[in-house]
């Protein structure tokens, strides 16, 4: 077997660390070949950060040469059978704050080795060992795997210098890739991000996060936005409610028992909060009457309250106007909207204002009451 011209310079910078770490009175010096890297992404609130060395193509032939395809007997160390160290120099680690999934396989929170088997035909198994502190792959165990993963490499351009990425990432899940040459190693990892955000809030509300009314309320809004938990975020809202009620806290308790299907004591916490509310909150309720539930009445109750509680503001008009055009009572929008003008609105609002006149089929624009 040809390992002795493809791995004596690791090799040689194996031996050169390890001489090194035995040296107490050495200083810490520039890595000019293939120099570390780390580059990490950030999924929900989990992390995945991936550390390695980074070599350059160099007009070298990689796959198959540079990188031998499958597994190999090394020439040194322990394994007879190894993948690519999916880098240069030290162990190529993926590190995982939270327990993550990749194609389904479960990985628990910790960090592991990255290694990868080349394949001539474009497939590649990507491998994560329970072994990280290894020198490269020249220790590998295949005992030692928490997993393997069988993935179609990709064509790409060129990448003339090892690079690790996050590609197409969400709130659930990123694609790690690893590019050189011109080939890709793509790896879907995914987390249970709403499961990990309960669990840290529940953990965090028993600190100091919990003694004010902006914590709890903060962990029932995010349950009340995914859908998700609503028996534990009524008791958190609830909370909230009891150490300081608000516009806010009332608005996600009414939203909470609307998606348990109690939809009229949740119009009666929405009722309470519209009558808690600033100029920005009851617009922003009426937009949500108008758009999201497609009730127009309400909508217009909301708009005319805001009316009835800044007659000499453009906006509250413009709103109001609106909700009359979209409920189909031109002739109050075309009234509402006109008093919008009237009272020199911003130039957004007053765009707005024009934008649904003409809709209306109105070309004269002086404002009247």
């Amino acid at each position: 077997m040809k390992v002795k011209s493809v791995l004596s310079a690791g090799v040689l910078l194996f031996a050169i660390f390890f001489t090194a770490k035995t040296e107490a009175q050495t200083i810490t010096t520039p890595r000019v070949a293939s120099p570390a890297a780390e580059v990490s992404q950030t999924v929900g609130i989990s992390k995945v950060t991936i550390n390695y060395s980074r070599p350059s193509v160099k007009g070298r032939e990689i796959w198959g040469k540079l990188v031998p395809y499958g597994f190999n007997n090394l020439g040194f160390g322990t394994s007879k059978a190894a993948p690519w160290r999916a880098g240069a120099n030290e162990n190529t680690i993926i590190t995982f704050s939270h327990d993550a999934k990749i194609d389904g396989k479960e990985v628990p929170a910790g960090s592991y080795g990255y290694h990868v088997a080349v394949m001539e035909n474009g497939e590649a198994t990507i491998i994560l060992s329970k072994n990280y502190s290894s020198w490269g792959s020249f220790f590998y165990d295949e005992k030692e795997d928490l997993l393997r993963v069988n993935v179609t490499t990709e064509e790409i351009p060129m990448t003339e210098t090892l690079t690790f990425d996050f590609l197409q990432n969400s709130k659930n899940s990123t694609i790690a890739v690893l590019d050189w040459d011109k080939k890709r190693f793509p790896m879907t990892i995914s987390f249970d991000t709403d499961d990990i955000v309960l669990a840290n809030a529940k953990d965090q509300l028993r600190g100091v996060t919990g003694f004010g009314w902006q914590g709890p309320l903060s962990a029932a809004n995010y349950c009340m936005q995914n859908n998700i938990n609503h028996e534990q975020a009524l008791k958190w809202v609830d909370k909230s409610i009891k150490a300081n009620k608000n516009f806010q806290n009332v608005f996600v308790k009414a939203s909470l028992l609307q998606q348990t299907g109690e939809k009229g004591n949740g119009m009666v916490m929405m009722d309470e909060a519209a009558q808690l509310a600033n100029i920005g909150q009851l617009n922003f309720l009426g937009y949500q009457m108008l758009m999201k539930h497609k009730n127009y009445d309400k909508a217009i109750e909301y708009f005319k309250l805001n009316v009835k509680n800044n007659p000499e503001d453009a906006n509250v008009y413009d709103s109001l106007g609106e909700a009359y055009k979209v409920s189909g009572q031109n002739k109050l929008a075309i009234k509402s909207l006109k008093k919008s003008l009237s009272l020199d609105p911003p130039a957004n609002v007053k765009a707005n204002s024009i934008k649904l006149l003409k809709e209306l089929g109105v070309e004269d624009y002086a404002g009247t009451d």
